[in-house]
């Protein structure tokens, strides 16, 4: 009896979900944005992405495809017809369009993953605030932005809030579920059964710069790029350091070349215009002279350290 009840039970919250968030438009079709769709189609979400252009679409549609064949073939290993079906199912759930406002009339949930722009953020949410339906909640997946600034040009600050991926996003458990004062209850409780429904695991935090992860990570990475500065020690004995000191899986300047120098910098430099007081956002001058020089780490085969073969 007890068994079924729990399968009544989320059979319950898994349809209470669908039904406050089925459609889900995604904006940006690049890694966090084909991670983001690829998950809700899997889940069993209609996805519909949205880029400027088709060749952009039909890029993120193609990578889409070989991340779930290779989901497929792991999980369903010892069953292929059914990680085939899998493949083509999810997939059947995913639609593209260069056209933001036609999408949105049918979407319960408008997730942005684009540029880390506040101008070029405020101008997409301007322009669909007043065609999309009342119900349609808006989020943003910034890593660095405050949500309030950018839901400062909507009228629905009640359904707005900041849904922060980590990447790769199929991998990555995690998701920061990010509210702001003027973020409801009910949004709030939509988001946090959405992140359930697509298999992530969501903690809250309120609308302050990097929000968890980020405001102890970067300032991280700041740390051991300024001891890097001063000859403190070696990138490598830093990373060593970490990993076999602390337990963590990547060295901070290994991770900083995994991240990319260009965010990293304009993260710091954000945060260091907007709190010039706080020491841990001063700039790096080592990390903009990469930066300047286009060595954005294993993105583009060199940074702090070479991957060049």
């Amino acid at each position: 009896m007890s068994c079924l009840n729990i399968i009544s039970r989320n059979f319950s919250i898994s349809t209470l979900t669908r039904a406050a968030i089925k459609n889900v438009t995604v904006v940006g079709g690049g890694l966090m944005g084909s991670g983001i769709a690829q998950i809700s189609a899997q889940s069993g979400h209609n996805v519909t992405i949205v880029e400027l252009n088709q060749e952009v679409l039909d890029k993120t549609h193609k990578n889409i495809q070989q991340s779930l064949q290779r989901v497929a073939k792991k999980v369903y290993k010892e069953k292929p017809q059914e990680g085939e079906n899998f493949v083509s199912e999810s997939l059947s759930r995913i639609s593209t369009s260069t056209n933001l406002a036609d999408v949105v009339q049918n979407s319960d949930l408008v997730l942005e993953a684009i540029v880390e722009n506040l101008s070029i953020k405020h101008k997409l949410f301007k322009s669909i605030d007043d065609i999309a339906p009342e119900k349609t909640i808006f989020a943003s997946n910034t890593s660095s932005l405050s949500i309030g600034e950018i839901a400062a040009v909507c009228k629905r600050k009640d359904k707005f809030a900041g849904l922060h991926f980590f990447n790769p996003v199929p991998v990555m458990k995690l998701l920061e579920v990010v509210r702001t004062p003027e973020t409801s209850d009910e949004t709030y409780e939509k988001l946090m059964a959405w992140a359930k429904a697509i298999g992530k695991t969501a903690i809250t935090c309120k609308d302050t710069p990097g929000f968890v992860v980020n405001r102890l990570l970067v300032p991280l990475m700041a740390e051991a790029i300024r001891m890097l500065e001063r000859g403190d020690a070696s990138p490598r004995d830093i990373d060593i350091a970490m990993k076999l000191g602390a337990g963590h899986p990547m060295g901070p300047i290994e991770l900083a070349d995994y991240v990319g120098h260009d965010t990293t910098n304009s993260i710091i430099n954000g945060w260091h215009e907007k709190f010039p007081e706080n020491p841990l956002f001063n700039p790096l001058p080592s990390l903009q002279k990469l930066v300047d020089e286009k060595k954005l780490g294993i993105k583009t085969g060199e940074g702090y350290y070479c991957y060049k073969k």
